[in-house]
């Protein structure tokens, strides 16, 4: 389930949080973009401002967007153009339903004891072969940042272990990368990237 101080943050500052955010795609969203065939079928987790769905739409791919806050799906779907799906990780239910899912910090707001059974659920929607991105801020376990919004801050190791334990993933990495976020701190980031 969600966490409600977490939800609350962004309702109360889903603008702000937005307008935070540059407009080119990170490198990585090029990398996965890449990686699959025009017109792949992509479910996106957290689409906040609807920045990396646009490039996405941009690229030939058919993205449904999808977020957990009704105020971020707002503004992403001023943005897009399109609604945005209001979809919390533990409602996930399609079956091999989509070519890759891109998840680009959402599911580090995910509570930790709930992680596994969310990484299964992306694993079933996902196709044969399908690809699935993710980034995680690493850390130490759950707690929360200067704006009360809840992380599972897992270390590399842990994150790993609740892949493995969700499924038998035909190709798993994790890279670590610096960088940072909206609370403004040098943050090193888990990039983790899995095919089915």
């Amino acid at each position: 389930m969600p966490d409600d101080p977490t939800l609350d943050f962004y309702a109360r500052n889903a603008a702000r949080y937005v307008a935070h955010g540059g407009d080119a795609p990170d490198p990585r969203l090029v990398a996965f973009v890449d990686e699959l065939p025009e017109g792949a079928g992509i479910l996106e987790l957290g689409a906040g401002s609807g920045r990396d769905a646009a490039y996405m739409a941009r690229r030939g791919m058919q993205v449904d967007a999808t977020d957990a806050s009704a105020a971020l799906a707002e503004e992403a779907e001023k943005r897009l153009g399109k609604p945005v799906r209001l979809l919390r990780f533990d409602q996930l239910e399609a079956l091999e339903t989509y070519d890759a899912v891109w998840a680009c910090a959402s599911l580090l707001h995910a509570p930790a004891s709930e992680l596994t059974g969310d990484l299964a659920r992306i694993f079933r929607a996902l196709r044969p072969e399908g690809l699935f991105v993710a980034s995680f801020k690493a850390g130490n376990g759950e707690g929360r940042d200067r704006f009360n919004r809840y992380y599972n801050y897992p270390d590399a190791e842990t994150l790993l272990a609740h892949y493995r334990s969700a499924a038998d993933w035909a190709f798993l990495s994790l890279d670590t990368v610096a960088g940072g976020g909206y609370d403004g701190q040098p943050t090193p980031w888990l990039w983790v990237t899995a095919r089915k």
